[in-house]
């Protein structure tokens, strides 16, 4: 299913996170919390002024991503479990 999100919103896969801790404990899924860094999968056509003029959004499909612990819209497509933020949700692109 192809999907792509509307205005400045963007859809991002979240990046796992990592199984062990630094010094080598094994952290089991019920005590990790989601990651609050991802992948950018689609972007929509960006915001418009009250002009009516188009903003162009700042990220682009591809770019690794920092956002808030409890931004964004949990969506299922396919079978994969993704979000849906505004691009203000975004704290920072990760180079």
């Amino acid at each position: 299913m192809a999907f792509k999100p509307l205005h400045d919103r963007v859809l991002v896969r979240r990046t796992e996170s990592d199984e062990k801790t630094k010094g080598g404990l094994i952290i089991p899924d019920t005590a990790k919390e989601k990651p609050a860094e991802g992948e950018i999968v689609s972007v929509g056509e960006g915001a418009r002024k009250d002009s009516g003029e188009l903003i162009a959004p700042s990220v682009a499909a591809g770019d690794k991503i920092l956002f808030g612990k409890w931004s964004g819209t949990e969506v299922t497509l396919d079978g994969e479990e993704l979000l849906i933020m505004k691009e203000s949700d975004i704290l920072g692109i990760i180079s």
